[in-house]
């Protein structure tokens, strides 16, 4: 119990003292976790040690991010992005990897090592460039459409490519790579079932919970339903956030997405700054200081190759001219997937675990650039937008209309 509190402590402490300071020089809220966790990490405080536990914990944060986001969804809005989801996300991941692999190609790597390390580093992180567009208020504009189509798509892809893996092992797994295979068709099949029996469900279980008059059973079956759908999802090795994502997708017609949101919405922020901060404390320094050279030309190829494709496709994805810069920055860095795809590889031996310590710490270092090169191109957005009735301002926060106000949706 004392260690809990003190880590709370130690958490709160820190992300008051560095993030104003950080929102206060202008680089945002993201850098400043990130630098905090650097600071209480293993690497210069020592005040936290367990970092994979805190890490698994603070994914919650993610989660509870895209049931917000679902929330602002309904699914006639999602089936009209299925050309931006498929047909976008598309693009982005072949472009993308195909570039990646073939700089780990000229540098020498064996072909299993550079496409397996290009297709990780082809996903973008879904906790940075969600939550950088919820603070600008920009989730509506074309650039935050096609960012998020492209999003949704890679956290669908992410579970193809964690079955890929046995097939490019140099052992005979050839039993693992059929019940990979096998766990894919699962996981599809469950996201069907959550999609068709979750509706019905769910809207019967909150006429039952709402009739009881109780805020904090509201509550309790608001978070229930979210952990429980991105559980399911995760058991089928399928995204926890997009299964969050689809739970909040399913509830925005229920007619109580306004409640259950502003129950939801302090729980998600705390837990979102703890997982940059996790990210923080996840710096391998001996790593950086034994290959500082390889991790830094894999972070400059990552950022550079991506920003640049990304760049090339905004026209293709209709993002606005003034824009095109803005949304390929914010895609440019590696991605919270990454993580899991490279240690797939590494159990099955596609990768040796030097190259796998150096692109999983070219992507932690890869989630720091990105508020600091997006700070250039802010003043170019265009005004926060508004969705579902909520006004999204510069800092983040969701300002609802009454439902007598002018502003409130009819």
């Amino acid at each position: 119990m004392k260690s809990v509190i003190f880590h709370l402590v130690v958490f709160l402490g820190a992300a008051l003292v560095v993030v104003p300071l950080s929102i206060r020089l202008g680089f945002g809220a993201v850098l400043g976790y990130l630098l905090a966790g650097v600071l209480i990490g293993p690497a210069v405080l020592k005040l936290v040690s367990n970092v994979d536990a805190i890490l698994h914990f603070s994914e919650l944060g993610i989660v509870l991010m895209m049931f917000v986001i679902g929330l602002e969804m309904h699914v006639g809005r999602l089936w009209a992005m299925r050309r931006t989801i498929f047909g976008y996300g598309g693009m982005q991941m072949v472009l993308c990897a195909g570039l990646l692999t073939a700089i780990f190609l000229l540098f020498g790597s064996r072909w299993q090592i550079a496409l397996t390390a290009g297709l990780a580093l082809a996903l973008s992180s879904t906790a940075m460039a969600v939550s950088e567009l919820q603070q600008r208020g920009q989730l509506s504009t074309p650039a935050g459409e096609a960012a998020f189509g492209i999003l949704l798509f890679q956290d669908l892809a992410a579970i193809p490519l964690i079955a890929l893996m046995p097939l490019l092992s140099p052992l005979e797994l050839g039993g693992s790579a059929a019940q990979n295979w096998f766990a894919t068709g699962k996981a599809f099949a469950m996201l069907a079932a959550v999609v068709v029996v979750g509706r019905v469900a769910l809207r019967r279980g909150l006429g039952i919970v709402s009739r009881t008059g109780a805020p904090e059973i509201f509550t309790a079956f608001a978070l229930l339903w979210v952990i429980g759908v991105a559980l399911l999802f995760h058991s089928v090795h399928l995204s926890a956030s997009l299964g969050a994502f689809l739970a909040g997708v399913l509830l925005a017609d229920s007619g109580y997405q306004q409640r259950v949101e502003a129950d939801i919405a302090p729980f998600k922020g705390l837990l979102l700054g703890l997982f940059f901060i996790a990210i923080g404390m996840s710096i391998d320094f001996n790593v950086l200081a034994h290959d500082t050279r390889r991790v830094l030309i894999v972070v400059a190829a990552v950022v550079g190759i991506k920003a640049a494709a990304l760049w090339l496709l905004a026209r293709r994805f209709d993002v606005p001219r003034e824009q095109r810069a803005y949304f390929a920055l914010l895609l440019s860095q590696g991605g919270e997937f990454a993580f899991v795809v490279m240690s797939s590889a590494l159990a099955v031996r596609v990768v040796e675990p030097r190259a796998s310590a150096i692109v999983t710490l070219a992507v932690v270092l890869s989630m720091i650039t990105t508020p600091l090169l997006l700070l250039p191109f802010r003043r170019l957005l265009p005004a926060p937008s508004t969705v579902a009735g909520a006004t999204i301002g510069q800092n983040g926060t969701a300002q609802v209309s009454p439902p007598d106000s002018p502003d409130a949706p009819r």
